[in-house]
Formats: C-alpha cells, structure tokens, sequence
C-alpha cells in the first residue's frame, strides 16, 4: 500500500487549455488495461525535456532528444506526445529505434503532421520487442477520445507497476489572468536522482518565451525528480516534460528571475514535487516516507553528496524499516 498517499480524484487535475488527451486501450502487453495515451498540442505549443543520463537510454529518450533538438535548431515545433505503457522499447538496438519512429509517422500522420512533430515515450518490460502495430492500431481511438479533462484516465494509462495514479494541479495569477499548472507520472521502481522519474508529464498555459522553458524544467526537477531515490537505480527510460501552451492570455513571460516567473516556476515546482513524492510514497515495497535536510555543508553539492548516501545506504534503510533509531548508521554513511 502507498505510504500516506491520498486517492486521486477526476477533480483534482484541472484542464490546460490548448492541451487534449486521449487514452484507450491497444493491448501492448495486457488486455482490458488502458495502455496508450496520446497528448495532442495546439500549434505554438512550446516543450522541453530532460531525460535519463543512463548509457542504454530506450530508443524513445533517443528519439525525443532528436527531435526537440530539431525543433530547437527552428524546426516545426511538437504537436503531440505518444507514450505506450507495457514494454519500454529498451535494450532492442536499431529495430528498437525503427519501430519507434514508426509509431511515431503513424500518429503524425492521423494528425496532418510531421514525424518530428511527435514526442515517443515507452515504459514497461525492457529489451522485448516494442509491438508497434498494437499501437498504430489503437491510434484512431485513442484520438477519438481526446478532450481536455482526461488527465485522470493518463494517469492511469501511462502506470506500470504503479498501485495508484498521481497528478497534481495548481492555479496562480499571472498579469491579471488565472493560470493552470497540470501534471501527472508514473513510477514505483528503478528510481534514483539523475533523473529519477520514470515518466513525467506537466503543462501550463502560460504564455513564456520557449528559451526559457528548458531553465524552467531543469530548475523543478533539480527540486523534485532528482531528489528522490526508492531503490537507487537508474532507469533507461526516464523522462520529465514540460509544455507550455501559451494559452493563458497575459504578457510574455520574458525572465524567469521576474515576479511573474518566479509565480510561474514556484507551481512548476510545486506540481513537481507533489509528483515526485508520489512516487516515493508509492515505492516498491516502501513502508516509511523520510525526508532527509542536510546542514552545515561546504556547499550544496556536499550537502546533496550527504543527503544521498544516507538516502541509498542498506543499512540506514534497514533500521527505518524496523523503526529503529540508529543513528550510528547515519553518522557512518555522512563520514563515507
């Protein structure tokens, strides 16, 4: 059971503007579980992500550093998100990477755009082979479902070994406009910094300069994804987006160091960091939810090395899990 993680509700995860989702199910491992979510974009959209540092990054991270980086260099922006729960596409070298620029030509091409257009994400069982007719064939209804009040139903269909969904949502007032702040992830295992996500999705309508997106998303998941750590290891398939629909109707955002970025990227990161919890509330096998403050360091650096060797270390989890004061195993992991 979770620890200390309260159901979420339909209610919970308000709609962004300019942002529809479509869920069905295709099939990819499992029958009768929802399994293929589709996001699509409104033209303008902008989008950054961050990604797994692991050297047998899946083919879709691969893929999706391609094809932000395209749209950076002044390509066509993204107009969609593909992500298929069940088999993570990883480990399956340059068929692994065919099939995934398949599925995404398949979507690009149900929606009038180009495959560059698409943003590919799998998660699931790794180094089997990714069954992308399952996914082009759920395709069409997956997009016949898509509506603006679905993130409950992502929730649910990007989970694996997820017990529960997690999202959160935040509103704030920017330039005398109400704007929304929106985000769901999946995760339970195979969860350390660097990234420790498995997968993230957050979105907002406010209207910011798309250079200043990628700041945006690196400063929240330096305070939330890459601060958490259920097992200490490291996924393949680690990826946290975020998407700005530039929908909300205020001035541009033009400094993140503004009031209204500063009003921006404290939602981000406290959307960010109700996910990230989630996920360690919902941790393989976890009983106890710690948090860890590290103080008098040198820096921050040293202070996080700290914080992580206590978080990682056998035997301070050991004595947590048995309620067992011990704090000589704490001093021990800090003085390594």
């Amino acid at each position: 059971m979770p620890v200390n993680l309260s159901a979420l509700q339909p209610q919970d995860l308000l709609p962004v503007p300019g942002l529809r989702i479509g869920v069905t199910m295709a099939g990819i491992r499992k029958a009768n579980r929802r399994d293929l979510v589709v996001f699509a974009l409104d033209e303008g959209a902008a989008v950054a992500g961050v990604f797994t540092s692991n050297r047998f990054c899946a083919a879709p991270v691969q893929l999706c550093r391609e094809h932000l980086g395209a749209a950076a260099a002044g390509g066509a922006g993204i107009r969609a998100l593909l992500v298929n729960t069940g088999n993570a596409n990883a480990g399956t070298g340059a068929d692994g990477l065919a099939r995934a620029r398949r599925s995404c030509a398949a979507l690009g091409a149900l929606l009038g755009v180009a495959p560059q257009q698409v943003l590919p994400f799998s998660t699931g069982v790794i180094m089997e082979t990714l069954p992308v007719e399952r996914i082009e064939a759920g395709l069409p209804a997956a997009l016949a479902a898509l509506g603006g009040a679905n993130w409950f139903e992502a929730a649910h269909g990007i989970m694996t070994t997820d017990t529960v969904p997690k999202g959160a949502s935040r509103q704030v007032a920017i330039g005398g406009r109400t704007v929304t702040v929106t985000g769901i992830s999946k995760g339970a295992g195979m969860i350390r910094p660097d990234m420790a996500t498995m997968l993230g999705f957050v979105a907002t309508d406010a209207v910011i300069a798309p250079s200043l997106l990628q700041p945006l998303l690196q400063r929240a998941a330096d305070a939330s994804f890459n601060r958490i750590t259920i097992d200490g290891d490291m996924s393949t398939n680690d990826s946290f987006v975020l998407v700005a629909t530039q929908r909300a109707g205020h001035d541009p955002i033009t400094a993140l160091d503004s009031a209204e970025g500063r009003a921006l990227a404290q939602a981000v990161e406290a959307v960010a960091v109700q996910l990230a919890q989630a996920i360690v509330r919902d941790g393989e096998g976890a009983t106890k939810f710690i948090t860890v403050h590290v103080q008098g360091g040198r820096d921050e650096a040293e202070c996080r090395r700290a914080a992580y060797a206590v978080a990682h270390s056998p035997l301070v989890k050991t004595a947590f899990f048995a309620s067992d004061p011990n704090l000589g195993r704490i001093l021990a992991a800090v003085g390594y």
